[in-house]
């Protein structure tokens, strides 16, 4: 898919998420599907200081371990790994055009654009951590991030633990619960008892546009695959986080961007409040 219609953005202005097909060739798929194999055993060339990685399980808690910078040892059984706008593979990806046209259309043409997060998500097989419903909502930026691009790396079905979501949710902007975007128990039962869900049902390399106030959440995996998914949030570059906080938010598009080319002497800006 190269470009979307007007009425496609109708869609998603009304629903909060829009099917693309897609996007990725059949090779970049492949290689992503490899690069974050080899990046979970340990045999990518990246520089695994710089990116978070979280085990699905810790061995002596059975529960998810901690989101830190480093490698937890070779395995494929990780739920998250961040900061994969610092790896080539991802990177070009992230920079596909239709993706900049994307946030061009959300933020305005002249806008520069950070990336929030790249992540991979992983279900693995047989395991998963139950996620419940919320919005991606942070209290510590000065703005909300408008949009996330989520492709699924495997098939993605209600067996092995896709995500749902309840449409035209995105109108709304929920209090926040313990932390920003989870529901409170009233508002939880309030909403699912009258809202109709959609699973995002997808094949490998199908890609879905969520805007990031829609409701969503997603279960287990019950099958014996993986279900790997790589998600991008693009923001304004001009959003500010507010201190003791901080992040590396690199520009995507606009000037300064960071390229496959100075990927290496990279040195991204961190803007506080």
């Amino acid at each position: 898919m190269m470009e979307i219609t007007a009425r496609q953005w109708e869609e998603f202005d009304r629903e909060g998420f829009l099917f693309l097909g897609q996007v990725a060739t059949d090779k970049e798929l492949a290689d992503m599907q490899q690069r974050i194999d080899d990046i979970m055993l340990g045999l990518a060339r990246v520089n695994y200081d710089q990116i978070m990685m979280q085990l699905d399980r810790e061995p002596d808690t059975g529960r998810p371990g901690p989101q830190t910078r480093g490698h937890k040892g070779s395995t494929l059984l990780y739920r998250k790994i961040q900061q994969l706008e610092f790896d080539p593979f991802f990177l070009s990806y992230m920079r596909h055009p239709i993706f900049e046209a994307i946030c061009q259309r959300t933020y305005g043409q002249q806008a520069p654009i950070s990336c929030y997060r790249a992540m991979f998500m992983n279900k693995p097989a047989e395991e998963g951590t139950d996620l419940a419903w919320h919005q991606d909502r942070w209290d510590d930026l000065d703005q909300d991030p408008e949009i996330t691009i989520y492709t699924a790396l495997d098939s993605a079905c209600r067996e092995n633990g896709c995500v749902h979501v309840i449409p035209r949710s995105h109108r709304n902007q929920f209090n926040s619960y313990q932390k920003a975007g989870q529901l409170n128990p009233q508002q939880l039962e309030e909403i699912t008892n009258q809202a109709q869900t959609k699973p995002l049902e997808l094949s490998a390399g199908e890609v879905v546009l969520l805007h990031n106030w829609t409701l969503h959440k997603s279960g287990t995996n019950r099958t014996q695959t993986p279900r790997r998914a790589f998600s991008v949030c693009y923001m304004r570059a001009d959003t500010k986080i507010q201190p003791p906080q901080s992040g590396e938010f690199p520009i995507i598009f606009g000037e300064g961007a960071l390229t496959e080319e100075n990927l290496p002497n990279y040195q991204p800006s961190i803007i506080y409040v």
